[in-house]
């Protein structure tokens, strides 16, 4: 089982990009976490080109097309998500719902900041996005409030959170063993 893994954060050693690092050392057996590094590159999004979408959106969409799920780690931003990760999300909705990359996709939305609640607005929110854009957004939750201190050395340290991420994990590869049962 492929799981794309997508930092909101375009910062290199985000808390989220690391905590998307711990994930791949979590995962569970069969299951292989390729982190998504081009976000960045995705466009601002243009209605009028969504059906011929330019090279970083259209990467974007293919990741997502090719993975069985997609595991996000979120930062929170003025209480919401980042705006380059609505702006992608926005190209994968496209060009209708159905259509696009995210219909019926198994997701699933953990996230760390540096305040008490670990991104939880920004959790909810992007919960919300995935869920209008058709995604079968799994029951699976991680708030990593004051990041900075469960983290050393680019490492998920607190023992805690590295089973409720795994917790996560097998939530989400859960959510797609029907699926891949079936085809």
């Amino acid at each position: 089982m492929r799981i794309l893994a997508i930092s909101g954060s375009l910062r290199r050693d985000s808390y989220n990009a690391q905590l998307l690092r711990a994930a791949q050392e979590l995962a569970p057996v069969g299951v292989e976490l390729e982190l998504y590094d081009g976000l960045a590159a995705v466009e601002p999004f243009d209605q009028d080109d969504e059906r011929n979408a330019p090279a970083g959106a259209q990467n974007f969409r293919d990741a997502i097309a090719a993975a069985e799920a997609v595991l996000f780690a979120t930062p929170e931003y003025n209480s919401s998500i980042p705006g380059q990760l609505k702006n992608a999300l926005d190209w994968a909705s496209r060009p209708t719902v159905r259509e696009g990359a995210l219909w019926s996709k198994p997701v699933a939305v953990i996230g760390a900041s540096t305040g008490s609640f670990g991104a939880v607005w920004a959790q909810a929110e992007l919960r919300k996005v995935l869920s209008a854009s058709g995604a079968r957004v799994a029951e699976a939750e991680l708030a990593v409030g004051r990041a900075q201190e469960h983290f050393a050395d680019g490492s998920l340290v607190d023992p805690e959170l590295r089973r409720g991420l795994a917790e996560a994990l097998e939530a989400l590869a859960t959510s797609v063993r029907p699926v891949l049962a079936a085809a």
